[in-house]
């Protein structure tokens, strides 16, 4: 009764949603499903989910309860067809409308919410929810048409006071911690699911915040006849029981299935009978807690007994007959819809690249830390060098400045990429879960990715040079100036690339930073100004240096500085002059910038290929980068 009344409590409270009713999944159940894992010690089979039964049918909302390693995530997982853990193998029967389900099937008609649901800090809840229609649903549909449904969903979640404003920035306050978990379900039911899968919905909330969560998504559950499948933790008694079922696993066992209210009879009848003024959630989960127990003792004899008589129990064996005759009906029932005939239309490739270009540049000049923090520091640089390498001359003393110059500038604009590594974490981070929900592709994202970055790594760039150029006094003209900018502009949109591909193959943070400092140390090493290449290692030379884009960054701003430019020998006195590089102006006191080139082998006439094989390198990294996302299913 008492859940009875909190359902119709909320019930008043929140209107309903008018644009998700469907009646199109009736039910949803499986049976034996196992999930098996090698154990890391003895290297045999280990099951981490045991034979898991279960049946829900629309409008009801299920709660799978569990102490921690119980197998909640495992079996909501394997149910949503996703991987239930690194290096698992998944058996058993999942039926739609007594109807096996394809994987894209499945995602057409399904939506997961993740336990940290990936929120893009620097867009509004309107822009978050409305990308996620536009990711999802058929341009067919129309603006308004799509608007509306999305002012109405924020409605729905009670959000809209909170429509401008931002989710959240690391600098920028936004939502609160219960407001981001009902958008991260906002934005995912705006796709119209007809299942919802959530994986600890409530977790880092209080009960009151729990309460308030669940209780929006019992709304839209009985308003437009969803299946919502939850996995849950200790929730508070007004709570748990607003949830209709409940599934307890223990070390990957069920210990109960069935319906809420008729939990507490089933435990009095096997003798363990639940306190007066006791959170019902709290006592099961005691009952089936082992993680202090050891093999043999009260508390694991205890937790056996229970695996036991469910096996052996009436409830048992009415499930088992319902999913008898759940899987024996197949689709010659005409009481229930053939998945063959639900159609869902998803925007193309194409308009899917464009909605993530859009998303993506408003994050990109929104958020500070993307690129904002990475155009100070580079600005910084830029002082730093152009101070410190002040109004060189154009005598010999002079020349290897210059070339310490052209070194620095190249090589550290390139290392300092290396600040991107955490935007594009985050980035990869949404993907992957939008990737899951089947809303966004790798080759979307990737493109999508590299075209949001060119006008910013431009203008850092242009604001880089702007400063050293003319500070330092390097070769005073626009042609000089822009083909500085040219070398430079390549040198970061590859450093770029490099970074999008080792956190693509390594998504954790610290390892791809390493990673990627790595490499960039590697590339000074070989391209040719530390270690001269008539000198250089042939090993080095022949492995590394030729695919080393720095390599060609320097060659091409050492001929930008040198080809056109000629520098004062120093004088001994009675018209004579000591030049440290051997020209045919010598005898004038100058030395020709191609004697300077020549010292460190760089032909005069190779810019246009090296242009080429940068461009060739950064499209390399690119599509490394995209087989690595496609790899990994992360």
């Amino acid at each position: 009764m008492e859940s009875e009344k909190l359902s119709g409590d909320v019930e008043s409270q929140h209107p309903p949603h008018a644009h998700l009713i469907n009646d199109v999944v009736q039910t949803f159940s499986w049976k034996q499903l196992n999930v098996v894992v090698k154990d890391r010690k003895t290297k045999k089979p280990l099951s981490i989910l045991e034979n898991s039964n279960g049946i829900v049918h629309a409008g009801e909302m299920i709660s799978i309860m569990g102490p921690s390693g119980s197998g909640k995530t495992t079996l909501l997982n394997a149910l949503a067809h996703r991987v239930a853990t690194a290096g698992a193998k998944t058996v058993g029967e999942i039926l739609i409308n007594h109807q096996t389900p394809s994987l894209q099937k499945l995602q057409d008609v399904s939506t997961y919410v993740e336990q940290e649901d990936a929120l893009i800090g620097s867009l509004t809840v309107h822009e978050t929810v409305d990308f996620a229609a536009r990711m999802a649903l058929s341009s067919s549909l129309g603006k308004n048409e799509r608007l509306l449904r999305v002012d109405d969903l924020i409605s729905s979640f009670g959000m809209q006071g909170q429509r401008d404003t931002i989710v959240g920035t690391p600098i920028k306050k936004g939502l609160s911690g219960g407001q981001k978990k009902r958008l991260g379900v906002a934005s995912r039911l705006v796709t119209e699911p007809k299942i919802v899968f959530l994986d600890e919905p409530t977790s880092g909330l209080d009960s009151s915040l729990s309460f308030e969560i669940i209780s929006y998504l019992k709304t839209i559950a009985r308003t437009n006849n969803l299946l919502v499948i939850a996995s849950i933790h200790q929730p508070s008694t007004t709570t748990f029981n607003l949830f209709d079922k409940l599934c307890l696993l223990s070390r990957g066992q069920t210990c109960y299935f069935g319906d809420l209210a008729e939990a507490r009879p089933y435990f009095s009848n096997i003798g363990l009978e639940m306190p007066e003024a006791t959170n019902p959630a709290e006592f099961y989960l005691d009952l089936i807690n082992t993680d202090l127990a050891r093999e043999g003792d009260e508390t694991y004899q205890r937790l056996q007994r229970i695996i036991q008589a469910w096996k052996d129990s009436p409830q048992w064996k009415v499930l088992e007959r319902q999913l008898k005759r759940e899987h024996a009906a197949g689709h010659g029932d005409a009481m229930v819809t053939d998945l063959a005939s639900i159609k869902t239309e998803r925007p193309s490739s194409w308009a899917t690249s464009v909605v993530l270009l859009n998303r993506g540049w408003i994050k990109a000049y929104r958020d500070f830390v993307a690129y904002g923090i990475r155009l100070v520091m580079y600005l910084g640089l830029a002082i730093l060098m152009g101070t410190v390498f002040l109004r060189l001359k154009t005598t010999q003393s002079h020349i290897q400045p210059f070339i310490n110059a052209i070194f620095f500038g190249g090589a550290f604009m390139s290392f300092m990429a290396v600040a991107y590594v955490p935007a594009y974490l985050e980035d990869r981070a949404t993907f992957a879960k939008e990737r899951a929900n089947g809303l966004v592709g790798p080759l979307a994202f990737i493109v999508s990715n590299f075209l949001i970055g060119l006008p910013f790594l431009f203008l850092i760039t242009v604001t880089f040079s702007v400063v050293t150029y003319w500070l330092s006094n390097f070769r005073p003209s626009g042609t000089g100036f822009w083909m500085w900018v040219l070398w430079l502009f390549l040198d970061l949109v590859a450093a770029e690339s490099l970074v999008v591909l080792v956190s693509s193959v390594f998504p954790i943070f610290v390892v791809a930073l390493a990673v990627t400092a790595f490499a960039n140390g590697l590339w000074m090493c070989v391209d040719g100004f530390l270690v001269p290449m008539n000198i250089l290692n042939p090993f080095w030379k022949y492995v590394f240096h030729y695919i080393d884009y720095q390599a060609y960054v320097f060659q091409g701003m050492m001929v930008n500085e040198f080809k056109d430019r000629t520098y004062s020998c120093e004088s001994t006195g009675n018209g004579s002059y000591y030049c440290s590089y051997q020209s045919n102006l010598n005898s004038e006191g100058k030395i020709d910038g191609a004697a300077v080139l020549s010292t460190y082998n760089i032909a005069l006439d190779q810019m246009g290929s090296w242009v080429g094989i940068i461009i060739g390198i950064i499209v390399g990294y690119r599509v490394l980068g995209y087989i690595a996302i496609r790899i990994r299913k992360d």
